[in-house]
């Protein structure tokens, strides 16, 4: 069974919808989930205050994220608004703490993707994505694209080869039925390439790790 872990923050409930599709998509495809949401920050930036309260409601239940989620997962989704044309904040500053699992090896070849929303057509949506792309790189993760193939992506609203994209106009849970149908294929081809990791990757005896000795030198408790 691949194992998903949906790391996300929301602030007016439209990226949480994705992550909604998400999880059913996945759990409807034989995955084991887990959906967790990034800590928050001490003084966050909040426009729509109804809709974020509402959502701080929705998600009460939702678990923190913590590292061992990353580690559990085959498969790992982030899913973040679009802030100044960067992932949020809250995100960056959870892949910040990311080190100590990302420095030693520890999220290499795991099967990543990301999926972003914005106000405006034009808002950084792909941008953002693209930024998270970076932070995969270091993690050694392999990331998976929505590319251009797939029928869903040719609806209107759809489109972006990077990830899923929405378009809120400032209007709370506003996500497209093509959207969604997006976020529902995104999540399909993340587990598929996930299973295909785990089938066939064996370990590659050229490929020489960094050691342990190297490590403690970065301040990590190997």
């Amino acid at each position: 069974m691949t194992t998903l872990t949906l790391l996300f923050h929301s602030r007016s409930g439209n990226t949480y919808q994705l992550v909604e599709k998400a999880a059913k998509t996945a759990l409807d495809a034989g995955a084991e989930v887990r959906v967790r949401k990034v800590p928050e920050l001490p003084d966050p930036m909040i426009l729509d205050k109804g809709a974020y309260a509402e959502l701080a409601t929705a998600t009460a239940d939702v678990p923190d994220a913590g590292l061992d989620d990353l580690l559990w997962a085959d498969a790992i989704m982030v899913g973040t608004p679009v802030h100044y044309g960067l992932p949020a904040p809250q995100i960056l500053n959870f892949i910040d703490h990311t080190g100590p699992v990302a420095i030693p090896g520890k999220l290499m070849n795991k099967a990543v993707s990301a999926f972003a929303s914005g106000s405006m057509p034009h808002a950084g949506q792909q941008a953002a994505i693209l930024a998270l792309h970076n932070a995969f790189c270091h993690w050694g993760a392999v990331i998976v694209p929505n590319g251009s193939a797939a029928a869903v992506l040719h609806q209107p609203g759809n489109g972006a080869p990077y990830g899923t994209g929405t378009i809120s106009r400032h209007q709370a849970n506003s996500v497209t039925e093509d959207n969604l149908g997006a976020i529902e294929y995104q999540t399909l081809r993340t587990l598929q390439v996930a299973g295909a990791l785990g089938r066939g990757l064996r370990p590659e005896p050229g490929i020489t790790m960094v050691s342990d000795e190297r490590l403690r030198t970065f301040g990590l408790d190997i």
